[in-house]
């Protein structure tokens, strides 16, 4: 096929036509390509920020960091779950403590209750929430002279399934109603 060299004024109608739908097909060729680019970034873009089932796991120790502003000193804390920690004047209490499944994108959460006792006064409650390990500026203790900050989630795997089960037979030896001992022992059959 031969290529015509088009000059300036000898444009004919059919001419014109031509090249109206071969631009017309170019066009219509880089829509196309766009939308493709377009839609295969904003399927990456929600992989990347992490469009999964954002599941976390419960694990029995938080591991902390508290920060002294006076004396400067940093200490790394493992708190196991529900036991009391005491840090300078602060008592730190680790209710739950989450992480995320490896597969998703890193993050640690724990809820805490912070409160600080000094000596002959009662216990001031500081802080009771959810601090983020990713996020410590979200949730945090605002203190004149203590930080403290989630790390990590460690220890082992809580099951959950033990962990908020009450166990029923711990209840048996003080019931003396016999009412209430028939509705157990109906409770344990059924187990």
């Amino acid at each position: 096929m031969q290529r015509e060299i088009i000059r300036p004024g000898y444009l004919n109608s059919v001419k014109m036509e031509f090249l109206s739908a071969r631009l017309l097909r170019i066009r219509k060729l880089a829509i196309k390509i766009l939308f493709g680019m377009s839609t295969l970034f904003s399927l990456t873009a929600g992989l990347l920020a992490g469009a999964t089932s954002g599941m976390a796991l419960p694990y029995n120790t938080a591991i902390l960091q508290g920060i002294d502003k006076v004396t400067a000193r940093v200490s790394t804390i493992r708190a196991p779950i529900n036991t009391v920690i005491q840090f300078g004047a602060l008592e730190i209490v680790v209710r739950h403590c989450d992480k995320r499944l490896p597969e998703e994108l890193p993050e640690s959460s724990a809820f805490l209750e912070i409160s600080e006792v000094r000596q002959s006064e009662t216990a001031v409650n500081l802080f009771k929430g959810w601090m983020l390990a990713s996020s410590p500026a979200l949730s945090a203790l605002e203190h004149p002279v203590y930080d403290i900050l989630v790390l990590n989630c460690g220890g082992n795997l809580v099951d959950e399934a033990r962990a908020f089960q009450t166990p029923i037979k711990q209840f048996e030896k003080d019931i003396k109603s016999p009412s209430l001992q028939k509705l157990l022992d109906k409770i344990n059959n059924q187990n």
